[in-house]
């Protein structure tokens, strides 16, 4: 019997190509730089008023992923395509999401830079921790001189459904 192998949610296998070029939406994000997701894993986006922790999503009930202080008001709702459809979420942000179309190569690793070291006047490992989240789950790069972050999603995902259980 062979083995069935879970795909990856890497960044490297998130970021679909077209001669040499990666189609990426970036996703405002606050008190950190904005987060750059393969456009192809998007699969809505909605108006959302008010700050959930899960979000009724084409009658399945999704885990959500804030990009925002706890006292903003978000207005979009980004669903994002899962390992599987229990893995699906949701992240909840606000402001206008950009399109990009970068050559593979144009893309850098880089160290995220002191200014992104604390989140609101908390340490930025305090921070992700506080959100159950792990600082480690993130890569920053740069494109154009412009930093992103690269999200590790299956983390992300498998994280709001362990606790969720």
């Amino acid at each position: 019997m062979t083995q069935i192998l879970k795909h990856s949610f890497e960044a490297v296998s998130l970021l679909t190509t077209n001669n040499g070029m990666l189609d990426v939406t970036i996703v405002p994000a606050v008190n950190q730089p904005d987060w750059i997701i393969p456009s192809s894993l998007i699969l809505s986006v909605d108006e959302s008023q008010q700050q959930v922790s899960r979000y009724d999503w084409q009658q399945q009930d999704l885990a959500v992923f804030h990009l925002l202080l706890q006292d903003q008001i978000p207005d979009k709702m980004v669903v994002l395509e899962g390992n599987t459809t229990d893995h699906r979420f949701a992240l909840q942000t606000a402001g206008d999401l950009r399109q990009l179309q970068a050559r593979i190569s144009e893309v850098k690793d880089v160290e995220t830079p002191e200014q992104f070291s604390t989140a609101n006047g908390e340490d930025r490992e305090e921070y992700f921790n506080k959100n159950d989240v792990s600082s480690y789950l993130y890569q920053t790069v740069m494109i154009d001189d412009e930093l992103y972050l690269v999200p590790d999603l299956d983390k992300i995902a498998h994280h709001l459904i362990d606790s969720d259980s």
